[in-house]
């Protein structure tokens, strides 16, 4: 299993949950074409379930991913397993269940019950979207970025709120392998093993937790252990560069390549400086004119420096995946 496999298993069930964010950012991409004001008209199909479960794998949270996937298409089975939970989550599965029924009023009780819920806001800007109400669906987005931001319901707020970028957020590849021990754990033991080993003064363990909260949408906590690492390893450019690619805000972007760019002054050798200056560019190839050649001018120059590196491998995986997309 490869070092990046290995990290990626702790959140093989948040990784499947984008997959609803993506459909509204679709819809709200597509809507903002050609300019002007959007017309309110309903959507078709229900909103989708976009739960923040983490690595729980109680009957709940596996009850609860199995019936988001079947929601889409086998709406009644989906509704049947929600109605048996009453979590938040359960509740906004319920409504879109029967999607339109009175499941906008529904969840709007819930958000009225749990103002600082960024779940519930996430699903009621989905709600107030899918009713043909898109300033009413950004406000909810808004109130969801920020009431609870360490959370993967922020998270895909923001993305919707941000259209031209990609869903999600850069993030940091480290150029180390894991420990061989996490293979033989569950999603839930590898995340607690990761944190028992971020206790100490280890920067490594450090950033290999960093980058399991990251993936999990807990990008404030992420930033904290890259930090702490960067304290650490203060001579070393990895910490030093995954604290930069944790500052990426999509509101905000030069916070991340403020602290990249001088990077590549202090480290100019390091493969990973330039790995990661390329992969937050890439963040803007379609929002930037420009963006997406200089993101490969930087890929290329990692491979380059150091050409034997995991980091160049990935490097080059990247390139290629750019080859025959139209904004490169």
């Amino acid at each position: 299993m490869s070092p990046r496999a290995r990290i990626l298993v702790i959140v093989g069930v948040a990784t499947a949950l984008a997959a609803g964010g993506t459909v509204a950012l679709a819809v709200i991409t597509a809507s903002d074409k050609g300019g002007g004001e959007k017309k309110a008209t309903p959507l078709e199909g229900a909103p989708p379930v976009v739960l923040d479960l983490g690595v729980r794998v109680d009957p709940e949270a596996r009850a609860l991913r199995r019936a988001s996937r079947l929601l889409p298409r086998h709406r009644a089975a989906a509704g049947r397993i929600f109605s048996r939970y009453h979590s938040p989550g359960a509740q906004i599965g319920t409504a879109f269940a029967a999607w339109p029924d009175d499941s906008l009023a529904k969840v709007e009780r819930l958000a009225r019950e749990r103002p600082d819920d960024s779940l519930v806001l996430l699903h009621l800007g989905y709600a107030k979207l899918w009713s043909g109400h898109g300033d009413e669906a950004s406000a909810a987005w808004q109130k969801a970025a920020t009431a609870e931001p360490d959370t993967l319901s922020a998270q895909r707020a923001d993305d919707v709120l941000h259209p031209n970028f990609p869903p999600g957020v850069p993030l940091f590849v480290p150029s180390f392998d894991p420990p061989v021990a996490i293979d033989r754990l569950s999603p839930p033991q590898q995340f607690a093993y990761l944190r028992r080993k971020a206790t100490g003064r280890d920067a490594n363990a450090k950033l290999l937790y960093g980058l399991a909260l990251q993936r999990l949408g807990q990008r404030i906590s992420a930033r904290r252990e890259y930090d702490a690492a960067a304290r650490l390893a203060p001579r070393d450019p990895e910490p030093q560069v995954a604290a930069a690619v944790a500052r990426f805000d999509k509101s905000r972007p030069a916070a991340a390549f403020s602290r990249l760019g001088p990077l590549t002054q202090r480290f100019p050798h390091a493969a990973t400086v330039r790995f990661h200056l390329g992969l937050l560019l890439l963040w803007f190839a379609r929002a930037q004119p420009g963006a997406c050649a200089d993101a490969k001018r930087q890929l290329r120059l990692a491979r380059a420096e150091e050409p034997s590196s995991p980091l160049a491998r990935e490097a080059k995986a990247l390139l290629d995946s750019l080859e025959g997309v139209s904004i490169c």
